[in-house]
């Protein structure tokens, strides 16, 4: 029998021991207080149980790496094929996770090391990635940041955010920030709406970017307050995290609505992982549940070398077949970039089937999804603009503002509310020369 949402307030009881209304349900916070952190918590709610050497090995796993599960999360779990569900391997421990390989990291993407100060890993030249929280409200077992999970006390105070905004005020190349974690969205709104405030002041940031699991782990925190305080501060994006179709939910789909609905564009990020999603068909129905919420897929992870994830790992060519099976076979907006995150900080590099078969000097040899070769002729007069640097003296046209729009005129200068003219009076008019001349 699956827990379907039908029986949230049965499982709400149990969970509490009590009789718990549903809006306790659907309250982010009760969910929160109500984490379940223990195995025998996990058994006895999903009415399983271990064996004896079985749950001696998930404790001593829960030693390194703890559990935490929001109770909605665990409501979607099928207990009768827990093991293969996936929802549960996502949420719940696994003695494999005890197992490090030689290629294993603490910290696979060197983040502490591009870090010039604390919560602050600046990679890019134009981005920074701005730790506000080392706080889930749950604990992905395949998680990157393993190294973090289950610190104590690690939402950041004022002074240690303020030492990051500095930062990034004293870099003008930095246009972009993505608010990460931990989830950001573990912040109170006050909290949250002060950070997004003080990086609007900055006058070369443009964009300012949200990743959050919490659409898929606990959407009951996308209150309408939430999204109401983050339109304040627009542009504001918000990258979230579905791995399974399964986890689009109806209160998931409800979370994203209402973020979509405030004019937040929505980006996924789903990471590439074995017995959960390495399988064209689950990846096709999941890229397209997302853009049916709107929700574009962004990038599909090959899962990073962090320790205790290799049980997780897919060799590479399981990405690129998952590629082949949507590229030309829907539509370009639903396909993600599959991308490694380079080991050492090199940052994501996109990995594509290959369409290029060959070339030479004014033709392009290509095959298409169908594996049908075609050829592209280049132009034989092209004449490419030698780039010396001297932009003075270029004949490309480098107004990179944006162009004005033409001053409206005639009746239309009268009809726009954008001017303050109120009558169009003839060349030569005797009355306006008297007035002139008086």
């Amino acid at each position: 029998m699956t827990i379907y949402c039908t029986n949230q307030q049965q499982l709400a009881e149990k969970i509490a021991d009590q009789n718990v209304s549903l809006s306790n349900w659907k309250n982010w916070r009760w969910q929160l207080q109500h984490s379940i952190q223990k195995i025998e918590t996990l058994e006895r709610l999903l009415d399983i149980r271990f064996a004896a050497d079985e749950r001696e090995q998930l404790k001593a796993t829960l030693e390194k790496f703890p559990l935490s599960i929001t109770p909605y999360y665990l409501s979607l779990v099928d207990r009768d094929d827990y093991h293969n569900d996936p929802v549960f391997r996502q949420a719940c421990p696994s003695p494999a996770e005890l197992e490090v390989d030689r290629c294993d990291m603490a910290d696979p993407l060197s983040e502490d090391q591009d870090s010039p100060v604390a919560g602050v890993t600046h990679r890019y030249p134009d981005r920074v990635l701005f730790q506000v929280s080392n706080v889930c409200s749950m604990y992905c077992r395949h998680c990157t940041r393993k190294r973090k999970v289950g610190d104590i006390d690690s939402i950041p105070g004022r002074d240690a955010i303020r030492a990051g905004l500095d930062y990034i005020r004293s870099n003008p190349a930095v246009r972009d920030v993505l608010l990460s974690g931990g989830d950001p969205l573990m912040l109170s709104d006050a909290y949250l709406d002060w950070i997004l405030g003080e990086l609007r002041q900055i006058e070369h940031v443009q964009i300012i970017r949200i990743g959050s699991r919490m659409p898929v782990v606990l959407p009951y925190r996308i209150t309408d307050e939430l999204v109401t305080m983050l339109k304040r501060h627009n542009p504001v994006w918000l990258n979230t995290h579905f791995n399974h179709p399964r986890e689009i939910t109806a209160s998931s789909r409800e979370a994203l609505r209402k973020l979509a609905d405030g004019g937040i564009p929505l980006g996924n990020q789903t990471v590439l992982l074995a017995g959960i999603n390495d399988c064209p068909r689950i990846m096709k129905s999941l890229v397209h549940r997302l853009v049916e919420n709107r929700v574009r897929p962004y990038y599909l992870y090959q899962c990073d070398l962090s320790e205790g994830l290799s049980h997780f790992r897919t060799p590479v060519g399981k990405g690129i077949e998952i590629m082949e099976s949507l590229i030309g076979h829907t539509s370009g907006f639903s396909v993600p970039t599959y991308v490694i995150d380079a080991p050492g900080g090199g940052g994501k590099i996109p990995l594509n089937p290959n369409y290029l078969i060959s070339l030479s000097t004014n033709k392009v040899v290509l095959r298409n999804y169908e594996g049908v070769i075609t050829t592209y002729r280049e132009p034989d007069s092209y004449e490419p603009n030698f780039c010396d640097r001297k932009c003075d003296q270029c004949n490309l046209q480098l107004k990179l503002e944006s162009a004005e729009e033409q001053d409206a005129v005639g009746i239309e200068r009268l009809l726009a509310d954008s001017y303050t003219t109120i009558s169009l009076t003839p060349e030569g008019n005797d009355r306006m020369e008297r007035r002139d001349n008086g």
